[in-house]
């Protein structure tokens, strides 16, 4: 009751405001029923192992300023205390249909575009909730995909939305070790975008150049370790899995390679520190919410062919072809370094005659004179 009253007390100031630590607890004890820092001290700071949300407030803050732009016109929201209370309808199993008529008879004045207001407001408190995309983004700007989300209630639909399908043959699909992020990008020459919404992770664009993947560790982990998540059961752990898949703890080049990440300061700090599957946790039929996207990777992954040297040193799928390759380019090195030893060996000799030649010549001139 205590943080309820204080939630109560401290989400009344407008979404564009600065989120202060009053108003993050207060919005992750609504959402995700995570007890304050001083109950929970896998929320504060201090603990190495602490649910870090510091990347999630920042999505927070982005969504808030792209719902209102354009002067808010597009939307009903305006205060935090707006979005914990549509949440709370969200949470309670309400229909959209219900919610949209309650929010309706809050308006304090009519508008043309009411509908579209109040379908936005749904969809950014369903965002924010779950940091999947909803709504066609009439009020903000992304290269994200959509989660269109019309009727009936959001834990339905979002249970629905994720049902695992496993379509894909995955008979001769191994994940080895050498299957991660950090190879995705050195062997295969994929790209990553890193992205904030649940929706988009592991989805494959560009003609299979480009793969997303959802960075939120910490997310992740209030989800699987509040109380009330309208996620599917199972979600949040499986997608912790292949993070522990991809960006494997204890991995020294996994490591290394996420610190040299251009944008390393914008990512979630706990995205390698998911753990390290062990070999039966790396069998594909251990996923069922992602499999089919993780065929599809791996099926990227094992097609692609080294083009550059920098790709061929760091792919050993195939250790003959990585051997024969390598003693290949050791030959044709040596045969170019004694063929230039050679030509220099040569010159230097032509040279020394030409002196000599130069010098005997000079003799027989000065002595017949």
């Amino acid at each position: 009751m205590v943080v309820e009253n204080l939630a109560s007390a401290s989400l009344a100031e407008s979404i564009l405001a600065p989120l202060c630590e009053q108003h993050k607890t207060a919005i992750a004890f609504h959402f995700w029923g995570l007890a304050p820092p001083a109950d929970c001290p896998r929320l504060h700071s201090c603990d190495p192992d602490a649910i870090d949300l510091d990347k999630y407030w920042v999505y927070y803050s982005k969504e808030c300023d792209n719902a209102l732009h354009d002067g808010g016109r597009h939307i009903a929201t305006r205060t935090h205390a707006d979005i914990v209370d549509c949440v709370s309808k969200l949470k309670s199993g309400m229909l959209r249909e219900d919610i949209k008529s309650l929010l309706r008879s809050k308006l304090t004045s009519p508008h043309l575009n009411e509908d579209e207001m109040l379908d936005n407001s749904i969809d950014l408190s369903a965002s924010l909730l779950l940091m999947t995309s909803f709504g066609s983004h009439t009020y903000g700007f992304s290269g994200q995909s959509s989660v269109c989300w019309s009727k009936g209630s959001l834990q339905y639909f979002i249970r629905s939305y994720f049902a695992p399908e496993m379509r894909l043959a995955n008979e001769n699909v191994k994940l080895e070790k050498i299957f991660k992020a950090s190879n995705l990008v050195r062997i295969a020459g994929l790209e990553i975008e890193w992205t904030d919404n649940l929706a988009d992770h592991l989805r494959m664009t560009d003609d299979d150049k480009r793969v997303h993947i959802f960075h939120h560790a910490s997310f992740l982990e209030a989800q699987r370790n509040g109380t009330g998540t309208l996620l599917p059961e199972g979600l949040a752990e499986e997608t912790l899995r292949t993070l522990a898949l991809l960006f494997p703890t204890c991995d020294l080049e996994t490591k290394r390679w996420i610190s040299g990440l251009p944008n390393y300061s914008g990512l979630d700090k706990r995205l390698g520190q998911c753990g390290r599957l062990k070999t039966d946790n790396r069998r594909i039929d251990r996923f069922v919410f992602w499999r089919d996207r993780l065929v599809m990777l791996k099926q990227a992954f094992d097609e692609a062919q080294p083009k550059t040297i920098r790709q061929w040193w760091y792919d050993s799928r195939n250790g003959v072809q990585w051997y024969t390759f390598w003693v290949a380019v050791l030959v044709l090195v040596l045969t170019v370094v004694f063929g230039l030893v050679q030509s220099v060996e040569g010159a230097l000799q032509v040279y020394v005659s030409f002196k000599a030649l130069n010098a005997d010549g000079g003799s027989l001139i000065h002595g017949g004179g």
